[in-house]
């Protein structure tokens, strides 16, 4: 009983000399009237973000990413059973909008009876990266599913690394994101180089570009392609700033920045100014590496699409890839009417843009990637079906490597250690461990894509087209997702001679009379 006599009377006088505090504090109206008692009401609302999520939201009802799907994130990515039973949580019936993928009694695709067990689907991209502009290092990408953009800074070394060994491992492209290229990124997984408006990585001392250190980075690591970064679906127009306090001396020397001082990124580019001088700079940059060169767009005003377009069909200069970024989709942190409001979502945005070049007889010439919660099967197949022919992955493969959705991203205070430079919080993740989860994730992506293809009738997700998926318009009616989009037959899918090699890498079978195999589903 002696703790206690000396713990009570401290405790009360803890007590009252909060309460004191509170009374003559001009704040907040609600602790000046119910003082030390009002403070529940804050200690609520801080953790009111992990009661919704851990007692009181159903498995359908978080955002972004609602319950069911982190949970089909983890167990994808820890090998663990991700199926669900008893049927669906979605209403389906009463939700206009929601995607029907049409699957096929009989089709040319013919599912093994036995597949093998833990088998890595290998799935290539049905176009080759760069062939249809000749460059000298065009390749075929290994991998439909790829991790998207996300820099070392706004990402910890740790979640950097961890991605780019589950890259290596999973046979897929890391892109770097606009921070350069570090040494996390330097792990055996292959890159995809991303150049922003402050041209970090390959500036000189007074932030211009510089193409001599460009082609000198180009050379010391694994990059198979180059894209030119014009915006991201977080927050399209918007430079980024870095506070001084988190420029430590890697960051600054993986970005050619002076330490301890504010990085900005500037809201444009300086080394173009108009769709013209861009495919200058596209030319400039593959003559100069031999990479493929793309840019990387979220979708608003189609008057950049359209002069982009028309000049490439016009004058033989073009991007060799598109990157198009949904409105509701992006890792970075951004102001609330920037993540809420600006910019097209994903589906309404890249099909004006794939109409665009598709009109123009283009689109056969570019490889198309879509970016914007497309790591999840539904959402990728519906990509697939309007053209896309790989999808960037993002904050799902922030899932898999350990993120809770905590969002506290713009914070510094992520408790995974995923999009934080805190040292402590980041010690937390072990990038060998959480790689094979980034991998596991990946390759189980890949393994349903296949899956729904050939329940469609089809070898590859990039030969599912239109007429596979139907939109629902209510109880009683649906829509082809051609007609909802404005497709014209044939749109969505790669060329002739593309359909006919992937489906021979994907059986290691000639098609019949060397031709390209009509879709099963293809409109006539």
């Amino acid at each position: 009983m002696r703790w206690a006599r000396r713990v009570l009377p401290a405790a009360a006088a803890a007590v009252a000399a909060l309460a004191a505090r509170d009374l003559v504090q001009r704040d907040h109206a609600l602790l000046r009237t119910f003082p030390v008692v009002g403070r529940a009401r804050y200690l609520l609302e801080a953790i009111g973000p992990e009661l919704r999520q851990y007692i009181v939201a159903g498995n359908n009802e978080e955002r972004p990413f609602t319950r069911d799907q982190r949970r089909w994130v983890y167990a994808s990515a820890k090998q663990q059973n991700n199926y669900f039973g008893f049927g669906t949580d979605n209403d389906i019936e009463y939700t206009p909008g929601y995607p029907i993928i049409k699957h096929r009694t009989f089709g040319r695709a013919v599912p093994p009876s036995a597949p093998e067990a833990g088998h890595d689907v290998r799935l290539p991209c049905a176009k080759v990266l760069g062939a249809a502009r000749g460059r000298t290092h065009a390749f075929r990408p290994e991998s439909v599913v790829n991790i998207s953009g996300m820099s070392f800074g706004s990402l910890s070394g740790n979640a950097v690394e961890a991605l780019n060994r589950g890259a290596a491992l999973a046979g897929c492209l890391q892109n770097t994101g606009e921070g350069g290229l570090s040494p996390y990124h330097r792990n055996g997984g292959e890159l995809v180089f991303q150049i922003g408006t402050a041209y970090f990585g390959c500036r000189d001392g007074r932030g211009r570009f510089s193409l001599a250190r460009l082609k000198e980075l180009v050379a010391s690591a694994p990059v198979r392609a180059l894209e030119i970064k014009l915006s991201q679906g977080a927050k399209p127009s918007l430079g980024g700033l870095l506070p001084g306090a988190k420029v430590s001396a890697e960051i600054a020397a993986t970005r050619g920045i002076p330490a301890g001082r504010d990085c900005v990124s500037p809201s444009r580019h300086a080394e173009f100014s108009d769709c013209d001088s861009l495919l200058d700079w596209v030319e400039l940059l593959a003559a100069e590496t031999g990479l493929p060169v793309g840019i990387k767009s979220a979708v608003g005003d189609l008057t950049f699409w359209q002069e982009l377009a028309d000049l490439m069909r016009d004058t033989g200069r073009g991007v060799d890839f598109v990157t198009v970024d949904g409105g509701e989709g992006g890792t970075g942190a951004a102001p609330l009417i920037f993540t809420d409001s600006v910019s097209l979502p994903f589906q309404q945005g890249f099909t004006r843009v794939y109409r665009i070049f598709a009109e123009r007889g283009l689109h056969e010439r570019v490889v198309f990637v879509g970016a914007g919660k497309l790591g999840l099967p539904d959402n990728a197949v519906v990509a697939f079906a309007l053209g896309c022919d790989m999808v960037n992955v993002g904050r799902e493969a922030m899932l898999a490597v350990g993120c809770i959705q905590a969002q506290k991203c713009h914070t510094d205070t992520c408790p995974t250690g995923v999009a934080t430079q805190n040292a402590w919080l980041a010690r937390g993740l072990d990038p060998a461990r959480k790689s094979v989860r980034a991998a596991n994730y990946v390759r189980t992506l890949r393994r349903d894509l296949v899956k729904v293809a050939e329940a469609c009738g089809v070898e590859h997700p990039g030969l599912i087209d239109t007429d596979a998926v139907e939109i629902l318009d209510g109880r009683t009616g649906s829509t082809p997702l051609h007609e909802v989009y404005g497709y014209r037959p044939g749109w969505g899918l790669p060329s002739a001679a593309d359909r006919a090699e992937i489906v021979r890498l994907m059986t290691g079978e000639a098609p019949q009379g060397g031709s390209a195999p009509p879709s099963p589903t293809a409109r006539t």
